[in-house]
């Protein structure tokens, strides 16, 4: 089974817009871009290097596929790069027709195509960042984990990792660790309805 992650940075109050750069995600006005780079340490790239070490997919929105896509090809020297550029990527976009970065293919119909890579024999597939690609398969029960790197900001607006309208249920805690600078990197999985609330 293809199983689905996503891999999401966060802040205290539930923001995920636009951790890497000033320029990466300015939409509704949003001045804070960039504010999980101070957070960085051993731990993290710890994590990470584990992450990329073994096979996996990756799933990307549009949005997070043009940032992707305009710098990680230019970095094939950095581990990340490298292997972000070796993994074979999904992309779920409606207007684009031609996808420039390597290994890349286009999803039209997000929940019924990620439905069958889910149930397929194949490596993890692994979402970065992606909000509104993310509301879509969290709505559609289609994640299978949730690896929520929370830095210990408070942002105080901007696009949510769980927005409005998702459905409610519970999630099961399976690793936890704190790094030196504060962050808490949680590992989640969906784990049925609210407490109280099940069938």
């Amino acid at each position: 089974m293809g199983k689905i992650i996503a891999i999401t940075q966060l802040s205290i109050d539930g923001v995920m817009q636009a951790p890497g750069g000033p320029e990466e995600d300015p939409s509704s006005d949003f001045k804070h871009g960039g504010w999980f780079m101070h957070y960085g340490d051993d731990m993290l790239h710890e994590t990470i290097s584990e992450i990329i070490s073994g096979e996996f997919e990756m799933l990307l929105g549009r949005r997070t596929y043009d940032i992707f896509a305009s710098y990680w090809p230019l970095h094939d020297d950095d581990p990340i790069g490298k292997a972000f550029n070796k993994a074979k990527k999904y992309i779920a976009t409606r207007t684009l027709d031609h996808l420039d970065w390597n290994n890349a293919q286009i999803l039209r119909d997000v929940v019924e195509e990620v439905g069958r890579l889910r149930a397929s024999e194949g490596p993890e597939i692994h979402i970065w960042g992606s909000s509104n690609l993310l509301q879509t398969l969290i709505s559609a029960g289609l994640i299978d984990e949730h690896r929520l790197w929370i830095a210990p900001v408070v942002l105080g607006g901007g696009k949510r990792l769980f927005e409005n309208g998702i459905p409610a249920g519970s999630l099961s805690l399976v690793d936890t660790k704190v790094t030196s600078t504060g962050m808490i990197i949680n590992t989640y999985r969906p784990a049925g309805a609210l407490p109280g609330e099940g069938a």
